[in-house]
Formats: structure tokens, C-alpha cells, sequence
């Protein structure tokens, strides 16, 4: 307990950084950071509740949160302008193509709104422990749940409250962002973020989502470029640990791992061979197939949910489609969904959004020959939050769901001001 109160005292900012903010508004706020992973797997109401308590701190602290803001706005002037251009483009859209509803303007307006998480993290500097126990507890919740669906109540593709892949790639995520929170963490009680990295394999598992095994791959790369900064014997640790467990995952039928990955395979190969494409992977590659063909009708124009359900309609009617992509909600990639939808434009748009939160993580990470570890830690994080992201889009549409797409906002602005909370005290 000792040691815990001696590594939190490193997050404990300056008097005359938060001399004026209250200290019950500063609880708050750390509470808010707390919750925002705890709650996500586990609640309907949780990510929007956080998002609503961001913006009332944000406005209650804007004295201090905003010329903080100001301060570090060359640093993140590149974020706030793709979630700012995502946002226009989704206005513009609305008004420009007379299909398109206004409430598809809702997720771009909710996640640049996001940002307030950013004003009121600068104003009131929580404890980065706040984010680590979050995710922690967020992963090991939600793995618990899902691992009881299925292997209790023997449900095949269990998600808790939401869709099963979405819940697979959000626990992966949590569990991937816990191994770059053991650098805030000192001898045994490294044992807890790496709790959360095994729960958030064994959550992906119990999901059966195949598309989180890209991100797993994203991650290695990651870990083989910037693991020196885990600390040698854990890194090498952590390493064998995720290997063994993937490796023996696969060997264990209970876990569903080869069957999954078996039928991926055999699903792919059947659907070139000119065989049914009514499977989960040839569902997959004829929507890509049509998403394709309407992106070339209109490269640069958005086109709305009717218009695109009537083209697909014709060719469907033509025989250049199965009928089931009818039935498809989306394309089952982020990258075909936002070009089909958006054009060109829509799909620089949403690029973007992944684009510039990378590279300011990547200059968080570079900015100091000797980063401290709190700077390495939460930018570690957010680079493995945005690659997480991406490879998770390219099989699903992660952005699809408001819950999933808010997660990506809260986190992403959370962890900049963690990163330029501990720039500071370097």
C-alpha cells in the first residue's frame, strides 16, 4: 500500500496547475476516468453517461481547462481539425443530399463534443492511476461475464449487452491498452495489468471475433518496436505469456479458437472456388465485392442509406450480387463503409480521425530523449487504441455503433491529456 501511495504521489500535479479547481470537481473527473473503461462492457448507459459528465466538468472548469487548452493547442491542433472535418463533412452531407437524415450527423458531433474529456483531464490532472484500474477492472468484468455466457450458459457467440464482435474487439482493446499501464505499476503489483491483457484475450475468446487477432498482430509489431520500455524481464514475460496462451487456446476445443479459425479458412475457399458465399466470411467478401462496385459509381459524393440499398438493389436484380447483402446492415469494413457513404472525401474524413491521433501519440512518444514513464505509458496506450481500431475496421464497421465509436473519442481524448499532463512534469 505503501508503494502505491509513493508511485501516486508522481501524478499529483503542480499547486498552481490546479490550485483553484476544486477538489470535489477533481474527483469527479478522476472518478470519470475511472469509469469510462469500468463501465463500458458491463453497462448500456455507461459510455454516455461519462461522455454527459466530461462536458459538465469541462463547463464547470473552463477557467482553468481552457487556457490549458489554448496553451497546448499546437499539440493537438491536428486531432481537433479530423474530428472537426469529420463533422463538417457529416453537415454538409445532410444538407447537400436531401436522403440523408440529420441524425447521421450524430456520432461526428458526439465524438468531436468528446474533446471536453481533453479541457477537463488538462484542468483537473487525475491520476493516471484512475485510467490503469479502470481498464483493469473494465477488462476482467467483462471477461468474467461473456466467459460465463459461454462456457456456463453455453451460449456460441456471447457479447453481454451489445453484439458479440464489438464486444470481442472493445475487451481486446482494453486488455492490449493494460500492458502499457504496467510502466505505472512497481514489482508484484505488475501482476495486475497483466490480469488485464490475459482477460482481455480470454474476453475476445469467449466472443469467438476473429478480426481481433489483426489487432493482436498490430500489437506485436508495436511491442517489438518500443517493448524496451516494459523493462526486459516483464517484456519477455508478457510475451511468452500472450504466445503460450494463444498458442494453447488454439489446441483446446472448449475455447472455439481452431473451429473459428478452421472455418475461416474453409469459408474463404469455398467462396473463390464457386461455391455458396452464404457463410461468415463470404458474406463478408461479397458486401466488399458490392461496396466496390458503388464506390465507382460516385467516388466523390455521399450518398444516403435508401439510395445505397436501391443500387445494391439493381445489382442484386442484375445477378452481380447475392440477395443477402440486402439484409446486411453494413459493409463489414470501416474503410468500404465510409467510402461508399462519404466518397473519397468521406473516407479521408474518417481516415483522418485514425491518422493524426496516431502521429501525435508517435511525437508524444519521441519528444524526450529520456521520456518519463508516465509519458511512455498513456502514449503507448493511445497508439495501441488507434492500431487497435483500424485492424478491428477492417472486418467490421467498429464505428457503427454509437457506443463503440464514443469509446474510441472518450479514450482518445483521455489519454492526450494524460500524455501532456505528464509532458509537464518532465
Amino acid at each position: 500500500m505503501n508503494k502505491n501511495i509513493a508511485r501516486q504521489a508522481d501524478d499529483v500535479a503542480p499547486v498552481s496547475a490546479v490550485s483553484t479547481v476544486s477538489a470535489v470537481t477533481a474527483f469527479t473527473v478522476a472518478c470519470l476516468v475511472f469509469l469510462l473503461p469500468f463501465l463500458t462492457l458491463i453497462t448500456n448507459a455507461g459510455v454516455g453517461l461519462c461522455s454527459f459528465g466530461f462536458l459538465l466538468a469541462a463547463i464547470w472548469c473552463h477557467r482553468q481547462g481552457l487556457p490549458e487548452f489554448r496553451r497546448h493547442l499546437n499539440d493537438i491542433r491536428g486531432v481537433l481539425t479530423a474530428f472537426g472535418a469529420a463533422c463538417l463533412f457529416a453537415a454538409l452531407a445532410v444538407l447537400l443530399h436531401p436522403d440523408i437524415l440529420l441524425r447521421s450527423w450524430e456520432k461526428p458531433s458526439r465524438m468531436l463534443l468528446a474533446a471536453t474529456a481533453l479541457i477537463a483531464v488538462l484542468a483537473c490532472r487525475p491520476s493516471r492511476m484512475a485510467l490503469w484500474w479502470g481498464l483493469i477492472g473494465g477488462t476482467v468484468a467483462g471477461a468474467c461475464w461473456v466467459g460465463y455466457q459461454r462456457w456456463v450458459l453455453h451460449i456460441d457467440r456471447p457479447g453481454g449487452l451489445m453484439n458479440a464482435i464489438t464486444f470481442g474487439d472493445i475487451v481486446l482493446c482494453m486488455g492490449l491498452m493494460c500492458l502499457a499501464g504496467v510502466l505505472d505499476f512497481r514489482g508484484r503489483q505488475r501482476c495486475w495489468p497483466a490480469l488485464g491483457v490475459v482477460a482481455g484475450l480470454v474476453g475476445m475468446l469467449a466472443t469467438g471475433t476473429r478480426g481481433g487477432w489483426v489487432a493482436i498482430v498490430f500489437a506485436a509489431l508495436l511491442f517489438l518496436k518500443y517493448g524496451h520500455y516494459l523493462r526486459g524481464k516483464f517484456a519477455k514475460a508478457a510475451a511468452a505469456l500472450i504466445a503460450v496462451l494463444m498458442i494453447g487456446a488454439y489446441f483446446v476445443p472448449q475455447t472455439g479458437m481452431s473451429e473459428r479459425l478452421d472455418q475461416g479458412v474453409s469459408d474463404v475457399e469455398t467462396y473463390f472456388t464457386g461455391g455458396s458465399a452464404f457463410t461468415n466470411v463470404g458474406v463478408r467478401l461479397e458486401l466488399w465485392k458490392g461496396a466496390v462496385l458503388l464506390a465507382a459509381r460516385h467516388p466523390w459524393m455521399p450518398s444516403s442509406q435508401q439510395q445505397v440499398k436501391a443500387e445494391l438493389g439493381e445489382l442484386v436484380a442484375a445477378g452481380t450480387l447475392q440477395p443477402f447483402v440486402l439484409e446486411a446492415e453494413h459493409f463489414h469494413n470501416d474503410v468500404l463503409q465510409a467510402l461508399v457513404f462519404g466518397g473519397v472525401p468521406g473516407l479521408l474524413c474518417w481516415f483522418g480521425t485514425l491518422l493524426l491521433p496516431f502521429l501525435f501519440f508517435l511525437r508524444m512518444l519521441h519528444s524526450h530523449e529520456s521520456a518519463p514513464h508516465g509519458l511512455v505509458a498513456t502514449a503507448l496506450a493511445g497508439l495501441l487504441l488507434v492500431l487497435s481500431y483500424f485492424s478491428f475496421g477492417l472486418t467490421e464497421v467498429i464505428f457503427w455503433s454509437v457506443r463503440g465509436a464514443m469509446f474510441y473519442a472518450l479514450m482518445l481524448f483521455v489519454l492526450m491529456g494524460l500524455c501532456l499532463n505528464a509532458r509537464e512534469r518532465t
